[in-house]
């Protein structure tokens, strides 16, 4: 038996959708996690079925998703689209699974905990249904930071806007983005002229886009689908999750969403009000003392985080903390973390150990 290999009787784990974005990372960072779990199955969509992946020292083939694939199976994690991830997550869990799941499905359902270990792990015990989900990576860019705030200055209003990754649309958006800018590579005149990216990108590439504009060269203000009242789905994605996670159904939230030609890691701009007094000295050393959060925060270097800098970490990193201008009790500060790594995979991983270990 290799070194990592666990004895049972550990339990099993599940991984459906192994093979996407926010899979393959739960696979990089998985050896170093395995001596947790006993039993490892993985499945993906019926192209990669068959196919054998490694992870750490193991060999372990893809199945392709079925009731039978849930036998023996004690923890899942579910990295699938939308629109099926309720049928196959209700069916696991309904053949007694504990069920992770990082689609939108069940983040607001009342019966469903929302669960982020460094914020709110006992939740996890609450799981009726005996489904768990797992935040958005753009409220996760921003949560342990929030909490941390809130715990020692009690958080009242929330205006943020996001600067979400083209990965935020899994392989899909990053495929997007870099054939946009292999098509604006070398133009130097492009952006000059009203409409020219598009025009171009739209000639090379066509309409079909995961993007409701082009991405290279640009910015595009509008992330998931219109909801009503001029916000989208993303923004109140980001006002129903934080409300739940800190346990403050009734907090101000104002979110602007914004994809920006990044390909890996979120970043959120944020103008957080407390009920207290705050000091930008003490929120700097509570975040230094947080165990998930690096402050990069220098303006004379000038230090501060940027998402490329912070692709493949775990922890959330701060910087840009000021004092908003005549407002004591309230703070200006900039977040970045990887959308696909924390934002996702070791969310799910850590979420999963926790109910592991009550198992």
């Amino acid at each position: 038996m290799a070194p990592n290999q666990p004895l049972d009787p550990a339990p099993s784990l599940g991984i459906i959708g192994a093979t996407g974005a926010v899979g393959r990372v739960v696979l990089q960072i998985l050896p170093m996690r395995r001596h947790r779990w006993g039993r490892l199955r993985v499945a993906a969509g019926t192209e990669d079925v068959g196919s054998v992946l490694r992870i750490g020292d193991e060999e372990v083939t893809v199945e392709a998703v079925s009731a039978e694939f849930f036998d023996g199976i004690d923890v899942a994690i579910f990295d699938i689209p939308t629109g099926i991830a309720r049928e196959w997550v209700e069916l696991a869990a309904a053949r007694g699974v504990v069920c992770i799941d990082n689609s939108t499905v069940f983040r607001t359902e009342p019966e469903v905990p929302l669960v982020v270990p460094e914020v709110n792990p006992h939740k996890v015990a609450d799981r009726p249904r005996g489904i768990i989900a797992n935040p958005g990576a753009t409220v996760m860019t921003m949560i342990d930071v929030l909490a941390v705030l809130h715990g020692g200055w009690e958080l009242t209003s929330l205006v943020v806007t996001t600067l979400q990754a083209a990965s935020g649309l899994g392989r899909t958006g990053m495929a997007r983005l870099h054939d946009e800018l292999d098509v604006v590579h070398g133009d130097r005149e492009l952006g000059t002229r009203p409409g020219d990216v598009r025009r171009l990108v739209e000639h090379e590439l066509g309409l079909d886009s995961p993007f409701p504009a082009p991405l290279a060269l640009n910015l595009v203000p509008f992330v998931g689908h219109h909801v009503g009242d001029g916000w989208t789905s993303e923004e109140v994605k980001v006002r129903e999750e934080t409300r739940k996670i800190l346990d403050l159904p009734h907090l101000p939230v104002s979110a602007t969403c914004v994809r920006v030609p990044v390909i890996s890691s979120h970043s959120v701009t944020v103008h957080a009000t407390f009920a207290q007094r705050i000091k930008v000295e003490d929120a700097r050393q509570a975040l230094v003392e947080a165990p998930d959060v690096v402050v990069l925060d220098d303006p004379d270097e000038p230090e501060f985080p940027t998402p490329n800098d912070v692709v493949g970490a775990d922890p959330r990193f701060v910087g840009r903390i000021r004092q908003a201008p005549d407002a004591p009790t309230t703070l200006d500060l900039f977040v970045c973390g990887d959308n696909l790594r924390k934002g996702a995979a070791l969310n799910m991983l850590q979420t999963a150990e926790l109910v592991g270990r009550t198992l």
